[in-house]
C-alpha cells in the first residue's frame, strides 16, 4: 500500500476561536472554507491540516510538524501568545521537541531534526 498524502483532522467544541487560534499557530488564515464548521490549511502538496467542528471528538487528537528551526518558531509561537513546553530531546537524540495544545485541548508537537 502506497500512501501519498496525509489529512490531519482536528476536531473542536468552539470552531471560530479554532480558526483564530489556528490562523495564529500556522501564520496565516485558512486556505479553504468548505463549508461552514471546516477549514483547511493545506501545508504541502501532500499534507493538509483541517479543523472541524465536533465537540463530541474534540481534545482527543495529537499531529506532529516537522519544522526547520524550532528556536524561531518558539519565539514566534511565544509572541502570539501560544505558550509551548520546553524543548526536549526524543528520537535517541535525533530530533528537539516542543508541544503546544490548542483550546480545545488537542496536542501539537513540533519537531526539529538535531543533525
Amino acid at each position: 500500500m502506497a500512501i501519498n498524502a496525509v489529512l490531519a483532522v482536528l476536531p473542536v467544541a468552539e470552531f471560530d476561536e479554532a480558526c483564530d487560534w489556528y490562523a495564529a499557530f500556522f501564520g496565516r488564515p485558512a486556505d479553504q472554507r468548505p463549508m461552514d464548521s471546516l477549514a483547511e490549511w493545506h501545508l504541502s502538496d501532500a499534507g493538509v491540516v483541517q479543523v472541524f467542528h465536533d465537540p463530541g471528538k474534540s481534545g482527543r487528537t495529537t499531529v506532529n510538524f516537522f519544522i526547520d528551526d524550532l528556536d524561531d518558531r518558539v519565539a514566534e509561537l511565544t509572541a502570539k501568545g501560544i505558550t509551548t513546553t520546553d524543548p526536549i530531546i526524543v528520537a535517541s537524540g535525533r530530533q528537539r521537541l516542543v508541544t503546544c495544545a490548542d483550546p480545545d485541548g488537542n496536542q501539537l508537537g513540533l519537531l526539529e531534526p538535531t543533525g
